[in-house]
């Protein structure tokens, strides 16, 4: 076998209750050292080195990101927004989805199983802004023949943030 075949036989490779103990760990607390993450998993350092990098590689970690306080950056409006698309065809789900990656005030956008097509989570400074953003950029996007807004008034779990 190559290293490339390898590599990948690697990444493809099941996970087991190491990787997983990695996993809740690093979930928890994304900034741990190799060395720290090893000995909480039960692991020498090497081989949680090379677990670590079969789980990047293999699509299991995604990344890593700071934790902000949306409050303190002056970002505490959140709202959700239900969008209903006048054409579901594949081409246009296509569009719509690729347009709105370009707004960065959504911070979440799903596609539903409803009498809706999307579910959007906003995030603004107030409701004036989210006003905008709604008015200008997502009423615009492809496809939209109506939207719903939902204003959230108080936060009590977001694992996003």
């Amino acid at each position: 076998m190559t290293e490339r075949t390898d590599q990948k036989a690697l990444a493809s490779a099941p996970i087991d209750a190491f990787d997983r103990r990695i996993i809740d760990a690093l979930r928890a607390e994304g900034r741990l050292s190799v060395t720290e993450l090893a000995r909480r998993v039960g692991l020498s350092k090497t081989p949680c080195q090379v677990r670590l990098r079969r789980l990047i590689e293999g699509g299991y970690i995604r990344g890593f990101r700071a934790i902000v306080d949306p409050a303190r950056l002056g970002l505490d409006h959140v709202a959700f927004t239900e969008v209903k698309l006048s054409d579901t065809r594949e081409t246009a789900l296509e569009e719509f989805r690729r347009a709105v990656l370009r707004i960065p005030e959504v911070e979440e956008c799903h596609m539903i199983a409803s009498s809706f097509d999307y579910l959007l989570k906003v995030r603004t400074a107030d409701i004036r802004r989210y006003r905008e953003v709604l008015g200008e950029r997502i009423s615009s996007l492809p496809h939209v023949a109506s939207t719903s807004t939902f204003v959230a008034m108080e936060t009590i779990r977001d694992a996003g943030v």
